[in-house]
């Protein structure tokens, strides 16, 4: 099966990466420090389009699949931004972030397996045009390639890769494995999404700020910030994840939860159905009849569903924490950058 021709990439910028607009940045010197992050996601684009590249054809058009068909390019373009904290995106500093978004890119390869989505980024999944096993394969050979350019920064680089692939798994395996007796299930729920996104987005802000060479006092505001932004990020996903908006989402509605995967909306959902016969008979619906007919218009009814408010809330207030988290950064365009991010992720729709 021969995949269809991707979308093309949208423009590196910190508009499309983080959702900051120009007026963000008013004065002459937070105008250079903008153009710094983007001529920085222009290198790591260039970058990513050969260290994508491997001499065996079949590979290297598998590799390149995803990365061609999309993505806003989010760790890398924070990594830039925290790198402005310390002697900005040097060598090492885009050499990092193509590691962790080439990380992001195998995990997706695995994810899709696993949750057996069949679109990604607007276009077929992986596993769809090759199968399950290319599809694994392919997000192996990603790991080992990102471990290949994290292990040319020395031995922090390699320790902290092998931390958050650690904690990518971990988050994987509980999500699989589902609560035990005695876990909450929202508590779980969230702590999946700490170890799966949070990680490696906090991973981004951390290697920006390791491999720029700034204070070392900034580096544990940023981590927290990016596990926080990470909860927030999946948080407003399960909403999306409901939107009939297949132009904008790139999947259809209720991709997730005809999949099995857990999400805010349908744990807040269960727990409500307890005492709630009209929340007992439409979480039914979703469940029992997920190839019917009537699941289109179960998914529609979650969309407006009170759950639906209550994790759009619950994102905001983990994007709050977030926020809070960063104020022991100086006051400058870095920290402007990072709270309107916070912001910008509550607001999305896509």
């Amino acid at each position: 099966m021969t995949p269809r021709n991707p979308p093309a990439r949208r423009s590196n910028s910190l508009r499309s990466s983080l959702g900051l607009g120009e007026k963000l940045f008013a004065s002459s010197d937070e105008r250079h420090f903008a153009v710094a992050i983007e001529e920085g996601l222009e290198r790591v684009e260039l970058a990513l389009s050969e260290e994508m590249s491997f001499t065996d054809s079949l590979a290297d058009v598998t590799s390149r699949y995803l990365l061609d068909a999309g993505g806003k390019r989010v760790r890398p373009a924070l990594t830039l931004l925290t790198a402005q904290l310390g002697e900005g995106n040097h060598a090492d500093v885009i050499t990092a972030a193509q590691a962790i978004e080439i990380t992001h890119l195998a995990s997706l390869y695995h994810d899709d397996v696993m949750d057996g989505a069949s679109m990604r980024r607007g276009v077929p999944s992986a596993q769809v045009i090759w199968g399950n096993s290319v599809a694994i394969l392919t997000g192996d050979l990603l790991f080992a390639r990102a471990g290949k350019l994290i292990a040319s920064l020395g031995v922090r680089g390699l320790e902290l890769q092998a931390e958050v692939f650690e904690r990518l798994c971990l988050g994987q395996l509980h999500e699989t494995i589902g609560p035990q007796e005695g876990d909450d299930p929202i508590e779980h729920y969230l702590q999946v999404l700490t170890d799966k996104t949070g990680s490696l987005i906090a991973a981004a802000a951390e290697v920006g700020v390791i491999f720029s060479n700034a204070p070392e006092e900034y580096r544990l505001p940023v981590v927290s910030f990016g596990e926080k932004i990470g909860v927030a990020f999946q948080l407003v996903d399960d909403i999306i994840d409901l939107s009939a908006e297949f132009e904008q989402t790139g999947k259809e509605a209720g991709t997730d939860l005809r999949a099995g995967v857990a999400t805010l909306p349908m744990l807040y959902l269960r727990r409500l159905a307890v005492d709630d016969a009209e929340a007992a008979a439409l979480l039914a619906r979703i469940e029992h009849d997920l190839n019917d007919d009537d699941f289109p218009l179960a998914i529609a009814e979650l969309r407006k569903h009170d759950v639906s408010r209550q994790t759009l809330v619950e994102a905001r207030r983990w994007a709050e924490l977030a926020v809070a988290d960063i104020a022991p950064l100086p006051d400058g365009p870095v920290k402007k950058a990072l709270t309107r991010f916070a912001e910008s992720i509550v607001e999305r729709t896509n």
